[in-house]
């Protein structure tokens, strides 16, 4: 845990005197994205109403633009609130391939203090089963943190 750890601290330091919710996005995605080789894609998908998620900032090749609460591993998650931690992305029913290299991926819900969902982290990687248990609580961290703050934009 402590390089998952040491990051998702790098990123709440950097985001520590911010309030706009989109340049902390940003600076999340990338301080995440280029700390570790097995993530190809780090990024966000910001909730746009009840049932939609729209691609936010992020870091890797494109991904979809667009995903409703109902497909995919990023729907599951915003859809239950709950961490999708998934070691094999062709055993997920109804996984969308936004890209066609991901074997394994783990998506963590973004959740305000009364349960609204602002966004949705997803992390992809290449290699099946690259996620480990402490990568998953690193990252339910981070997400906390952020869900628990005040942010212009959001």
């Amino acid at each position: 845990m402590g390089v998952i750890k040491s990051s998702a601290s790098g990123a709440v330091g950097s985001c520590a005197g911010e309030d706009d919710w989109v340049a902390c996005m940003a600076t999340v995605s990338c301080e995440l994205h280029h700390a570790f080789e097995y993530f190809n894609w780090s990024g966000f998908y910001r909730a746009v109403s009840s049932d939609m998620l729209v691609i936010g900032p992020y870091q890797g090749t494109h991904g979809c633009l667009r995903i409703p609460f109902s497909r995919g591993v990023c729907g599951a998650a915003a859809r239950t609130r709950q961490t999708q931690f998934v070691p094999d992305v062709h055993s997920f029913p109804g996984h969308i391939a936004c890209a066609s290299s991901t074997q394994s991926e783990v998506v963590v819900p973004v959740v305000k203090p009364g349960g609204g969902l602002l966004a949705v982290l997803d992390i992809d990687s290449d290699h099946p089963a690259a996620f480990t248990a402490a990568d998953q609580e690193g990252l339910e961290r981070l997400c906390g943190w952020l869900g628990s703050r005040e942010w212009r934009g959001a």
